[in-house]
């Protein structure tokens, strides 16, 4: 069986961490970009994609900073998917970091997925 493998995106946006953060932490904006439509329970989220549902629990978060999630159907216990915001100290460039987790034989289609999904967001901040 193979094993997952962590691996780490990064892709420049011109916009301010605030707005960044709002599109990666609420409802709202994660519907505008990453699924569907998105919905939350307590600390369950909902994220829908074609009529297909798939639960994330929201593990930590810190304002205008990052947001970790947790599928709650996966059983890897080290496994997440983050977003996180940085900014060069000497150029001002906002970045957002993405960390997830995918199959060597998966990997290359969860990359592409990404890209996507950050192609969308990027019309949607307008960066």
């Amino acid at each position: 069986m193979d094993k997952l493998e962590k691996y780490t995106l990064e892709y420049t946006f011109k916009s301010s961490p605030k707005v960044l953060y709002n599109r990666i932490s609420t409802v709202g904006g994660l519907s505008e970009w990453f699924a569907d439509d998105v919905s939350i329970n307590g600390d369950k989220y909902t994220f829908t994609w074609d009529g297909s549902e798939q639960d994330a629990k929201l593990i930590s978060s810190k304002d205008q900073v990052s947001a970790r999630f947790k599928w709650l159907d996966d059983e890897d216990e080290k496994t997440y998917f983050e977003f996180k915001i940085s900014i060069d100290d000497i150029t001002g460039d906002v970045a957002l970091i993405i960390t997830d987790f995918a199959y060597a034989d998966e990997k290359e289609d969860a990359i592409n997925l990404w890209e996507a999904q950050i192609d969308d967001l990027h019309q949607i901040i307008g960066s």
